[in-house]
């Protein structure tokens, strides 16, 4: 076995954490611009669903993965997958090609974001590895700025095309670095995958989404009849094959604890009010305020910003106040934050967006870091690694569940809309939502435009009160417990969730 150079594979996972941790922001300040270019306002939010879905059944097949064959196999064939997903991105020529090829980008992402952890954990001893795993977080933080400035040069100078296309030398050059500089034992190891329960679930939620999408839609009786029969049956058989599977990918025993449920399930719900605001608010900025991309991004930056405060805040707030009082108070400032998204004016100065977010990233941060913890705190030590990948399993599910609900809400709205204004119609809804393609339009009809759309943006906002105030009720159905156990906080990171070491 050759010798690992441990500082350039350091390196490599740095490259690959900016690479994938870059793409849910630039895509988003992009995606006014893709939508209006692609003539798919009524199917966006598939491109950022199927992403999060392919990203979240993948993660615990290619952990089980690293564990039996190696980091290093696993690690390189995510990192080629999303290269190569990447790069068919780039050169989809409409909105159908587009979300499949991100399907394949997300089946990458899936790999790359927890075996870099793991390969991290390898290399580091104790003491050093929470230095480093805070540097590689750092990249979260440092993409989360960068990525508003960098999508909107990329759409005002290039095309949107490019905003896939960077992701490619990035990934090239750390798969080489890997190959080349890290070494590793063989693997072999008696964990089983959960195929199966994987397969069961994929059908359960691509069924469940096309029939939330072809609700909004009113589609035919009998497709949604078939759609609602195959979701009643994947989940009755998704659940059968956990009670069975060795080491199922859903843990089922876990649930029986109220609490654990509960903190679940709210996580799977404040997800779903995260992806609301950070994918519609740059659609909102573009749009009705007609900001340009490079500063309709940077409306959500302070949500990403401060959401590592609140992820280190929450260790005070959980010693003073503890589980209960702490998600009230954070999901109450929730509630004031999205109640201003309902209320404002359609002309809305930027600072305005700016705060708002301020105050949502840090209760986003925190109640996301408090779960994590706390899922694992209520477990034992054997079962806290299940807890903490059936956390993150919730955070992605519930991203790509709301997407679709969402989706639902913004296109009533906006079909509504149009049916009250005869002279316009969804091609130039399309064109509207981008700053600058909105330029081609004819004057007259741009005020009556932007009313439409915001009309489509407030129904997603409400669809988010709804959903917050849930997360309020869930929260009161368990009982506060003490539980007693050392942990330390090592790290931030806003999506793989991986906060604390419990001893």
């Amino acid at each position: 076995m050759k010798k690992t150079n441990v500082p350039v594979v350091t390196l490599a996972i740095f490259m690959t954490t900016f690479m994938t941790a870059i793409e849910g922001t630039i895509v988003s300040t992009a995606m006014p611009t893709i939508v209006s270019d692609l003539n798919g306002l009524e199917i966006m939010n598939w491109v950022v669903s199927i992403f999060l879905l392919m990203t979240a059944v993948s993660t615990p097949l290619y952990g089980k993965l690293a564990d039996s064959i190696g980091r290093k196999p696993v690690f390189l064939f995510g990192i080629a997958l999303f290269v190569i997903g990447s790069s068919l991105c780039g050169l989809a020529q409409n909105m159908i090609e587009l979300i499949v090829f991100r399907v394949i980008q997300g089946l990458g992402s899936g790999a790359v974001q927890p075996v870099a952890i793991t390969i991290i954990a390898d290399l580091y001893t104790l003491q050093k590895r929470a230095k480093m795993l805070g540097l590689n977080s750092g990249f979260w933080g440092v993409a989360s700025v960068i990525a508003p400035l960098l999508g909107g040069f990329i759409v005002q100078h290039l095309s949107w095309h490019w905003v896939f296309y960077i992701n490619v030398p990035i990934g090239i050059i750390a798969f080489l670095l890997v190959i080349f500089f890290l070494g590793e034992p063989k693997h072999r190891s008696k964990s089983k995958l959960d195929l199966q329960g994987t397969v069961w679930l994929v059908i359960l939620l691509l069924a469940l989404m096309f029939f939330l999408q072809d609700l909004g839609g009113n589609t035919n009786i009998v497709i949604m009849a078939i759609l609602a029969i195959l979701v009643v049956a994947s989940a009755i058989l998704f659940f059968k094959s956990e009670k069975k599977a060795a080491d199922p990918i859903m843990p089922l025993s876990m649930l029986k604890d109220r609490e654990f449920l509960a903190l679940n399930l709210i996580t799977l719900l404040i997800s779903g009010v995260v992806i609301g605001f950070e994918f519609y608010i740059p659609t909102w900025m573009q749009g009705i305020n007609g900001t340009n991309a490079s500063l309709a991004g940077f409306a959500v930056t302070p949500s990403s910003l401060m959401w590592i405060v609140g992820s280190f805040l929450i260790g005070g707030m959980l010693g003073r106040w503890g589980i209960k009082k702490t998600y009230d108070y954070m999901l109450i400032v929730l509630v004031a934050a999205d109640l201003v998204l309902i209320l404002v004016p359609i002309y809305t100065p930027f600072w305005v967006f700016c705060v708002v977010a301020a105050f949502n990233g840090t209760a986003f941060g925190a109640i996301t870091t408090a779960s994590q913890v706390r899922s694992q705190v209520l477990v034992s030590k054997e079962d806290i690694g299940v807890a903490t990948s059936f956390n993150t399993l919730m955070k992605y599910l519930g991203s790509t569940m709301m997407v679709s609900i969402y989706g639902i809400a913004f296109n009533t709205m906006v079909a509504q809309g149009l049916t009250k204004h005869p002279g316009l119609n969804q091609a130039m809804m399309n064109k509207i939502v981008s700053a600058e393609n909105a330029k081609t339009l004819a004057a007259s009809v741009v005020p009556q435009l932007r009313q439409v759309l915001f009309g489509g943006l407030k129904a997603v906002y409400v669809v988010s009160m709804i959903v917050i105030l849930v997360s309020i009720i869930l929260n009161q159905t368990y009982k506060d417990r003490k539980i007693i156990k050392k942990v330390k906080v090592v790290r931030y990171h806003k999506v793989s969730g991986y906060f604390f070491e419990i001893e």
